[in-house]
């Protein structure tokens, strides 16, 4: 995330509440996906930044995303553009996934091996990972040959590293030591 993330919290949490509150989760999440998207687009990015009113820039940028958004997605637009705040709608639309995934109870964890890992590995890992954690677990696997044999896990801040590479940096590092 970019350093408009603690601008955009409270926004994406306010709109999360709502969400919640009016059982719209999946429809406000495509709202602020698309509405991010439409942030990052280099020429909107230009307009965004130019000095133009807030009620002009509002009314541009909720013509563009056309139905995409209901009267509340255009009324959350309204609201950045007040408070200029428009380029902050990818960090919120990051930041809105985040609390449904903490809502849901998910965690997304990336497991870096040295060879590809079959379903009954992934499965284990999975299972181990669900317990430990006590979220349901999303894997996302690569292979990186680098790291010898054995697996490096991510999920949030919490890192789980059993290749055998970081052994042998630790063994090299206490040789020399």
């Amino acid at each position: 995330m970019s350093d408009l993330t603690t601008i955009a919290r409270p926004y994406a949490k306010a709109a999360f509440d709502y969400a919640i509150e009016h059982k719209a989760v999946a429809e406000w999440q495509g709202m602020l996906l698309f509405a991010g998207e439409v942030a990052k687009n280099e020429s909107m990015q230009e307009f965004l930044s130019g000095s133009m009113a807030a009620e002009t820039v509002s009314e541009l940028f909720n013509n563009v995303c056309g139905e995409q958004l209901d009267q509340y997605g255009q009324n959350l637009i309204k609201v950045l553009a007040e408070n200029g705040r428009l380029q902050a709608l990818p960090d919120i639309s990051d930041l809105f996934n985040e609390f449904k995934a903490d809502y849901d109870k998910e965690i997304d964890v990336d497991v870096t091996s040295a060879v590809e890992l079959d379903s009954k590995q992934q499965a284990e890992i999975s299972a181990s990972l669900e317990k430990r954690l006590a979220r349901k677990v999303k894997l996302n696997c690569n292979v990186d040959p680098a790291l010898v044999a054995g697996v490096l896990i991510k999920a949030g801040d919490i890192v789980i590293d059993g290749s055998v590479r970081s052994k042998l940096d630790r063994l090299a590092d206490a040789l020399q030591a």
